[in-house]
């Protein structure tokens, strides 16, 4: 149940019956009228402005418009107040026993309070992660691994049928590197000295590699051509370094469902395919670019070259989609990949790309688009970088890549959890510090730690109202009346909207930020507790009492169970 959702349609209803009494012109658009939260919660439960958004459409005052709704809303049984405020704001305020319902629902409905049907069963594939099979994954690959992960979970919790995928990019000149680099252990397992000439990967972890070829194939391709040996062994360290990426996003709690490989796309048609059906649209041409920002004209080479017209859906210029040698440019096979993406029946695609790719975005944009004539839209959202620290000093760790921290090197110092709860206390496209000195401390000021304590709070109080047979007592959500108490309970109650919000803007953030609030509402009324002994949940003589507060509690636990699942964060029985 969302709450708000609910008494938005009152809202709406209202309006509705003051437009067919004449206080409201017909034909009036009512789309941006929302129920929110208000700002201070002191001014009410609700807020709507209705009035403020109707005012110059109406050509009316928005005090008097929001005082004609007042009193129209207010003939509805489960507002108590509404108060006009402002230029033209209107507050509302509702009765407890809507709020006993609320936290009725939250007891009945367990985890699946806060699920929604917004997304109508929509095929939406998140393709994530998607780093290069040349190495361990990075720190900046964690964050966009995690914040993948969390909108997939969001988006399934929604409403929405998720496919989480990887785009293998394993048909470059990069893995041609990998497999020159890994040639260079291989001579090393055999004795030889390494040659990491520059452009080759140097990290340690290529030296399993080289042993593995050793135990794989012997001396067979000792002192042999690179025609002999390259294709085998970019193979043989492909597949390696993806069992070890599987390997680090398994140690994050990251499961895809799809690999896909860019490599396949290449000698099966499948990228003539799709330039084809551009083609056919008339997208595809022969032509010269105007030189890019930046250059003058003897900076630059006006050469013809093979177009793609994305121009014609959004882009500031048109692509090249051939090299001058006749092969692919990277753009093209990306084309293909989105082709097999929308050929497979998806309704929505969504990517995580690092912040480096932001010149990408237009681009593919528009190919999504007329692939599937603006019927299947493609968001894209760029994930920016992560700062390591360890108390306010930037932090270098010992690193087997040999030029960046990976993601192992953080889950092993502070967990899977920690990390990825901090790596959604920001917007993706905003950038993040990560302080491995302060993401571990027991305080309030780490957000990870406040909320599994938080759960684990839950838990103690449940046991301590089990040993007393509380438990088996029916709780009587009525007599819940302190303003601390409701106030709990109003933040239970935006769960649902919270998650409609967050879905509706690929922001899994919005979910973290939502426990932490949650976790100090609920810490603050257990501090309460210390000062006024009738707010403590365990009220040891009185097994009502407890059966209520802490149905309170048992409701607080759900709802944050519920949103760590969705941030793939374990919920906490006790903290150690």
């Amino acid at each position: 149940m969302n709450l708000f959702t609910e008494f938005r349609a009152c809202v709406l209803d209202a309006l509705h019956a003051l437009t067919a009494q004449g206080t409201l012109p017909e034909g009036l658009d009512f789309a941006n009228v929302t129920v929110e939260p208000p700002r201070d919660p002191a001014h009410g439960d609700m807020a709507t402005n209705a009035a403020m958004v109707l005012a110059k459409p109406a050509g009316l005052k928005p005090r008097d418009i929001a005082e004609s709704l007042a009193a129209h809303l207010l003939t509805d049984p489960r507002i108590a107040s509404a108060e006009v405020a402002g230029p033209g704001f209107l507050n509302l305020r509702l009765p407890n026993a809507v709020w006993a319902s609320v936290l009725g629902d939250v007891l009945d409905q367990g985890d699946a309070f806060g699920r929604s049907s917004m997304g109508q069963g929509t095929k939406v594939n998140v393709e994530f992660v998607s780093a290069n099979p040349t190495g361990p994954m990075h720190v900046g690959h964690t964050r966009g691994a995690v914040v993948g992960d969390a909108l997939s979970n969001l988006l399934a919790f929604a409403g929405y049928d998720v496919t989480r995928e990887y785009y293998i990019n394993d048909g470059g000149a990069q893995v041609d590197v990998l497999a020159r680099s890994a040639y260079e252990r291989y001579r090393e397992a055999h004795g030889r000295s390494p040659e990491i000439a520059e452009g080759l990967y140097p990290g340690e972890y290529l030296i399993e590699v080289g042993e593995a070829l050793k135990a794989e194939f012997g001396a067979q391709f000792l002192d042999q051509p690179e025609s002999v040996w390259l294709e085998t062994i970019r193979n043989f360290a492909t597949e390696r370094m993806m069992g070890m990426i599987r390997e680090d996003l398994a140690a994050l709690g990251v499961r895809m469902d799809v690999y896909s490989s860019e490599k396949a796309l290449y000698g099966t048609g499948e990228i003539e395919r799709a330039i084809d059906r551009l083609r056919e649209k008339g997208l595809i041409y022969r032509g010269v670019l105007e030189p890019p920002k930046g250059k003058t004209p003897e900076d630059w080479e006006p050469r013809e070259q093979v177009l793609f017209k994305s121009t014609a859906h959004g882009d500031d210029v048109d692509r090249p989609i051939m090299k001058s040698d006749g092969g692919w440019t990277y753009f093209a096979p990306d084309i293909a990949y989105h082709s097999n993406k929308v050929d497979r029946g998806f309704d929505l695609l969504i990517d995580i790309f690092g912040a480096d790719h932001g010149g990408y975005v237009k681009r593919m944009k528009a190919a999504v688009a007329a692939l599937s004539d603006n019927r299947v839209p493609l968001e894209i959202r760029l994930i920016q970088l992560v700062k390591l620290y360890k108390n306010g000093e930037p932090f270098k760790m010992s690193k087997r890549a040999g030029t960046f921290v990976t993601l192992r090197d953080v889950v092993d110092e502070v967990g899977a959890d920690v990390t990825r709860f901090v790596m959604l206390t920001r917007k993706n496209d905003a950038s993040l510090d990560f302080d491995f000195a302060k993401v571990l401390e027991q305080s309030r000021e780490n957000p990870v730690w406040y909320v599994q304590y938080a759960s684990a709070r839950v838990q103690s109080v449940l046991r301590k109202a089990a040993d007393m047979g509380a438990a088996q007592t029916k709780p009587d959500l009525s007599t819940l009346t302190h303003d601390a108490e409701l106030g709990l309970i109003r933040k239970l109650a935006e769960w649902p909207r919270i998650v409609e919000l967050a879905a509706r803007v690929y922001e899994p953030h919005r979910v973290a930020g939502y426990l932490s609030e949650l976790a100090a509402e609920f810490h603050s009324l257990w501090n309460r507790g210390n000062d006024t002994p009738d707010l403590r949940f365990v009220q040891e003589s009185d097994l009502a009492t407890t059966a209520a507060k802490t149905a309170l509690v048992r409701a607080t636990g759900v709802v944050i169970a519920n949103g760590l699942a969705i941030l793939g964060v374990a919920a906490m029985d006790e903290m150690r």
